[in-house]
């Protein structure tokens, strides 16, 4: 028979979940496990109006302290989005009493405890405008319950290149403390590199630890006893695990990393950051940077693959990727382009995007393409595009409005209309925002909003396009709905556009998975291959 609550028609009753990845997650709840008695039991008292999560044991264990969602009035998409309004709370297990520690109308989550107890260390934000923004380190003192902003946001960074350009991390470490309750650890974007950085909470004084190393990211896996443990990475260098002792205060300088499983460098590829450097636009006129992959060896031009990434406020930092890293190796030169708007620039930056998407971030890479042209080894007459979901939206609207500069393309989960996404998206919020609109929770479409979003889309200027297009497209993608590719390969085919189309059941968003990663791999460098020409093999290649 079925439950009660099915018979009385409550089977089919819609669950809002929290959007890509978290579907299926609509209303979580916080448990707490007995390990002597092997029970579970679900913490009562958390306010209905807020999902929990990210829970941790308050001083004493005499609570729980977690960062709580808002419900109100629905659901928006959380995945890649540090704008959503949270709190930190403490839930009291004697008492059941449950305050809110944080500010009422922020973006604050990723709570962190002192070892001694003393100091809860958590980021905070602002709710609503770009989906990942630069944070405020925030710390409060447990007993006076007084909170203090460590590191604030950073607008605009001075011109050197060591300089603190602000926290873009979606979490901190689950162990970030130093023996010493006063200095705490981060890994953060910083320009188009990850580094680690240390924090003086008492001074509010950043520590660069690995600026200059020739590493171009840093993830910190644990500290303990002052033992620091992390892996490092570079376009051409894979994952190598390294250990450090953390010095006493004010003497980190130079920190002596000792490897533990050393990873080599993979033969063939060289890398390097290129500056663009542009002066046509008077809103925040600074320059931004590429990281260009290259093959070694040989005397002929390779042909270039251009990438800008999705987000759009994400960025390209210099790790390893194994997908780039392959397409060197099968001799061609990779393009990564950090646009204006991408993280670990400073606020300015990804604020000056706002209003400007489909013309600032597309001008951009269409720079940095012809900077690489001009300055390169690289052959312009065998260009191709590599983008997904936001960068997708860029490539095809290079492909419309540079048709003879680009003779191949491949999109994952490609944004291509606009106002169509309105009702599909987890973030609906999100087309409002990029084109400089005011968003709220009751708002609904206007003609003129439509206009303004079917105007900067790809889609009306399709039938433009000369260049191959494959589209990988996940089935399951909350974040840009399928049939915005399957749009856009109808128009194309009608158009006598040589177009692919490769559907994936269980694909989200981000196409992730081994056998759909490498499926999707597979078929781009066929793809590529096949509408460029086998590149000249380098000395180190296959």
């Amino acid at each position: 028979m079925l439950p009660v609550s099915v018979l009385q028609g409550e089977r089919f009753v819609y669950h809002e979940g929290w959007g890509e990845r978290l579907n299926t997650r609509s209303a979580p709840v916080l448990c707490m496990l007995d390990i002597k008695s092997s029970s579970v039991s679900v913490l009562e008292s958390v306010p209905e109006h807020v999902s929990p999560g990210q829970a941790l044991w308050s001083p004493g264990d005499t609570g729980v302290v977690f960062v709580g969602w808002w419900h109100e009035p629905f659901r928006l998409g959380l995945s890649a989005c540090s704008n959503r309004r949270s709190g930190i709370f403490h839930l009291e297990l004697a008492s059941g009493h449950c305050e809110l520690l944080s500010a009422p109308n922020r973006a604050s989550f990723s709570p962190r405890l002192s070892p001694d107890g003393q100091h809860l260390l958590y980021l905070e934000g602002a709710v609503g405008g770009p989906h990942r923004q630069c944070l405020q380190l925030r710390l409060l003192t447990w007993q006076m319950r007084q909170t203090v902003t460590v590191l604030d946001v950073v607008q605009e960074p001075t011109g050197s290149e060591s300089s603190f350009t602000g926290i873009y991390t979606d979490a901190l470490p689950p162990q970030c403390w130093a023996a010493d309750c006063r200095r705490a650890l981060l890994c953060t974007p910083q320009r188009s590199r990850t580094d680690l950085l240390l924090v003086d909470t008492e001074t509010a004084t950043v520590t660069n630890l690995t600026a200059g190393s020739p590493e171009g990211c840093w993830e910190l896996l644990t500290i303990q006893w002052d033992l620091l443990v992390a892996t490092c990475s570079a376009p051409h260098r894979p994952p190598s695990l390294v250990m450090a002792e953390l010095p006493p205060l004010g003497q980190e300088l130079p920190l002596r990393w000792v490897p533990v499983e050393d990873t080599p460098p993979v033969p063939g590829i060289t890398w390097k950051t290129l500056t663009v450097q542009q002066n046509s636009s008077p809103h925040n006129p600074q320059p931004f940077e590429a990281l260009l992959l290259s093959p070694t060896g040989g005397t002929t031009p390779h042909p270039l693959v251009v990438c800008p990434h999705g987000g759009p406020h994400a960025v390209f930092d210099a790790r390893w990727r194994p997908s780039m890293a392959a397409l060197c190796w099968l001799g061609f030169t990779v393009l990564l382009v950090n646009y204006r708007g991408s993280l670990g620039f400073g606020q300015a930056s990804i604020e000056c995007l706002q209003s400007r998407v489909g013309e600032q971030d597309v001008a951009d890479t269409q720079l940095a393409v012809e900077q690489a042209l001009r300055y390169e080894s690289l052959d312009p007459h065998r260009v191709a595009l590599l983008a997904g979901s936001h960068g997708a939206f860029i490539a095809l609207h290079l492909l419309t409005r540079q048709p003879e500069r680009y003779q191949a393309c491949a999109l994952r989960n490609p944004v291509s209309n606009l106002p169509a996404l309105l009702g599909t998206s987890d973030i609906p919020d999100w087309r409002y925002t990029s084109l400089g609109l005011p968003y709220s929770f009751q708002r609904v479409p206007r003609v003129e909003d439509l206009v303004v979003m079917l105007q900067r889309s790809p889609i009306i200027q399709a039938p433009r396009v000369r260049a191959p297009v494959l589209l990988c497209v996940g089935a399951r993608d909350r974040r840009v709905s399928p049939t915005q590719a399957l749009e856009l390969y109808r128009v194309l085919r009608a158009h006598r556009v040589p177009t692919r189309l490769l559907w994936y059941p269980e694909g989200g968003h981000a196409l992730t998975g081994v056998e759909m990663e490498a499926d999707v791999f597979g078929n781009c460098a066929r793809w590529f291959l096949q509408h460029l020409g086998r590149p000249p093999v380098g000395q180190h290649g296959p």
